[in-house]
């Protein structure tokens, strides 16, 4: 009797711990994230638009081609180098700190040339940790450089009835975050073209050229193309953290569409060091 108790018992805590196995890998199995499937061609171009700006993409395989869309930060441009490429899997990471997973295949004539994960829930993405400031919270932190009762004085441009001044200058980590205020005075709307940024030379020498360098906003909060008659603006752009060289200074074009009511200001180092820091 007692070696069928212990043969029993034995077997018991076998079978114990091959259950316990057993749920551990199927509890493993559930944590798998299941790629995307899409298909791409030689001789057309598939595209796909992410919620967020593409950070990095990696290939498995050369055969792949793959572009961000020009002037644009969410739109994966796809291609295949040659025919019939075997099976392989892109990843493409976003802004908003996820990562995305796809198995690629080779189609003369793929069902879906334009595909969206913008409307979609992201079954098929997952979290990574990001040394960068991600989408998410870029947006959280313009929103309380939009409403912080800090105020910048003395960088505007008024003429022609619009009043143009950037009025905040926030920081957090690696980014900053310029707030500005646009004030339409007039009974005509405001149509903007284009609000860019550029560190520029304060003298230019004689048979020079001047040296412009573009700043690329990261994010932008509260983005509008219009200001109506009588009313007023505030946007929050977020740019990766910088200073102004010796001799040179930020110049912040704001362009009508259409029109002449061209705005400037100038910004000076002394200017950016009032930055203000979001806790």
């Amino acid at each position: 009797m007692r070696k069928i108790s212990v043969v029993m018992l034995t077997g018991f805590l076998i079978c114990g711990i091959v259950n316990a196995q057993a749920q551990y890998l199927h509890e493993q199995q559930l944590k798998v994230i299941a790629p995307y499937h899409v298909a791409i061609s030689y001789a057309v171009t598939t595209n796909i638009i992410f919620p967020y700006a593409i950070i990095s993409v990696d290939r498995g395989s050369r055969d792949v081609l793959a572009q961000k869309a020009k002037g644009v930060e969410n739109i994966l441009q796809l291609k295949a180098a040659r025919d019939s490429f075997p099976e392989t899997n892109l990843s493409v990471i976003t802004a908003d700190g996820k990562l995305t997973s796809f198995m690629v295949d080779y189609a003369s004539q793929p069902s879906g040339l334009n595909l969206s994960l913008a409307d979609t829930a992201p079954k098929n993405a997952v979290a990574v940790l990001a040394g960068n400031t991600n989408t998410k919270e870029m947006e959280q932190y313009a929103g309380i450089a939009a409403i912080s009762k800090a105020r910048l004085r003395g960088v505007k441009d008024h003429s022609y009835g619009i009043r143009f001044r950037m009025d905040g200058l926030f920081i957090h980590d690696e980014t900053m975050y310029l707030r500005f205020r646009i004030t339409n005075e007039t009974n005509v709307d405001y149509d903007i073209d284009q609000l860019r940024f550029y560190i520029r030379d304060q003298k230019k020498a004689k048979r020079t050229a001047t040296q412009e360098i573009e700043i690329q906003p990261v994010h932008v909060s509260n983005n509008t193309n219009k200001v109506t008659r009588a009313t007023d603006q505030t946007i929050v752009f977020a740019v990766p953290k910088f200073t102004i060289p010796d001799k040179k200074y930020l110049a912040i074009q704001l362009m009508e569409k259409n029109g002449g009511r061209h705005m400037e200001l100038h910004i000076k180092n002394r200017d950016l060091l009032k930055v203000i820091s979001i806790n």
